[in-house]
């Protein structure tokens, strides 16, 4: 079964790693469209006008942990708030350069997250990715 992710939302204060992990995931053939936002607000934002149709829904979401003003764990607590038909479906992935062990089992803990991945971002982690969570066989 081939299966294409529609759209990956990115998640990251650093404009660099946003630029870097645009690439990455460009380069994947299973993937198709590219958002990064530098905040967790403009991701919310975001997701309220994907919700409304406006923008294109995110099938996958890759979260930093550490930002200024609100973190990725802050951001999980408002995702989890919005609407459960429109959220359920979408794949939350912390991304970090973390080696805290209780940053992961803190994640660990939260049913809405997904999976937990060290940067960087690598065709590789997407194919896995795509492999655990989609149950798609990349070719």
């Amino acid at each position: 079964m081939k299966k294409d992710i529609k759209c990956v939302l990115l998640i990251d204060d650093d404009k660099v790693t946003n630029f870097y992990n645009t690439k990455i995931v460009n380069k994947h053939k299973n993937f198709k469209e590219v958002i990064a936002t530098t905040s967790g607000e403009m991701a919310l934002e975001y997701l309220k006008e994907a919700k409304l149709g406006l923008c294109l829904k995110p099938n996958l979401i890759f979260l930093d942990i550490n930002m200024p003003a609100m973190n990725g764990w802050e951001f999980v607590v408002e995702f989890n708030k919005l609407d459960k038909d429109f959220i359920n479906d979408i794949k939350l992935v912390m991304l970090t350069t973390s080696n805290n062990p209780d940053d992961f089992e803190r994640s660990k803990q939260i049913i809405s997250i997904d999976d937990f991945i060290n940067k960087p971002l690598s065709t590789d982690l997407l194919t896995n990715l795509l492999e655990n969570h989609y149950k798609v066989k990349t070719y």
